[in-house]
């Protein structure tokens, strides 16, 4: 009997564990539900890398278009149409805009106010407007370093009177106003902090001879100064904070780890404790 009873009591408590279990388990419906949950996180996490990728590859230009959009009403462009199109829209605008006005300045005037590295300095303005790159204090004095340093080359070189070097060909003085020209550049801005990497491009557009009399140097800071004045009216168009000369310099605090702070007091509070005395 003691026997029996106790096959009873263990099939009870075997069929008291099964009935919990099965209450423990969710139903169908909600593991469909978690199941989509799942799903709509891993889309907004896939959605929200996809976004913080194309604003690496866009810089600042969303930034400013929907500044433009929504000052002329139409951030519905935004809403309705993929952003990579409105974009390559926009800058495609943009830059006929700024060069366009440059173009029609030189042909009214027959003066060469467009030149090569105008264009790379103008989309920096547009893509990354925040940055000390672009700021207008850069972007003047980095030309004019690049200007200044491709003109000295060429007087120490004696090719100031020489020709442009895709008509005359490239000699041995050439090769060395390029190449002063350059590094004279580099080394300029890097001493100054006018960093504007277009800069470089003026430098040899001078130092090959495309540029080369005093009065078209004027002409070419004139077509930078210009330039840059657009992008100020445009970018303030905006609402983006394009300063007017220089960029704000970041602050350089040096960041202390909580893990390190502690490092550091545990020496100093180990040195204000008094040592117990041994002797009672």
């Amino acid at each position: 009997m003691c026997r029996e009873q106790e096959e009873r009591d263990t099939h009870k408590m075997q069929e008291g564990k099964k009935r919990n279990l099965q209450a423990d388990e969710p139903e169908p419906a909600d593991r469909e539900g978690s199941g989509n949950e799942l799903s709509r996180d891993a889309t907004i996490e896939h959605s929200s890398g996809r976004i913080e990728h194309h604003q690496e590859d866009y810089g600042e230009m969303a930034d400013v278009l929907r500044g433009i959009l929504t000052r002329m009403r139409l951030p519905w462009l935004l809403a309705h149409h993929s952003h990579v199109v409105v974009l390559a829209l926009f800058s495609f605008v943009s830059s006929c805009i700024s060069i366009g006005l440059m173009s029609a300045l030189a042909l009214l005037t027959r003066s060469p106010f467009v030149f090569p590295s105008l264009g790379p300095t103008a989309f920096l303005f547009y893509h990354a407007p925040t940055s000390p790159r672009a700021s207008p204090r850069n972007a003047i004095l980095g030309h004019a370093i690049g200007a200044g340093a491709g003109y000295l080359s060429l007087v120490v070189t004696g090719l100031t009177m020489a020709g442009p070097a895709l008509f005359v060909g490239v000699t041995w003085p050439r090769v060395i106003a390029v190449a002063f020209s350059l590094g004279i550049t580099a080394g300029a801005m890097i001493l100054l902090r006018t960093s504007h990497p277009p800069a470089c491009s003026t430098a040899l557009i001078v130092s090959l001879g495309l540029l080369s009399s005093p009065w078209q140097l004027l002409l070419l800071m004139s077509a930078v100064v210009l330039l840059t004045l657009q992008a100020i009216v445009i970018n303030r168009i905006a609402g983006i904070p394009y300063p007017l000369w220089s960029a704000p310099r970041p602050s350089h605090r040096k960041i202390v780890a909580p893990d390190q702070r502690i490092a550091h007091k545990r020496p100093s509070q180990g040195l204000a404790r008094k040592p117990q005395s041994l002797d009672h």
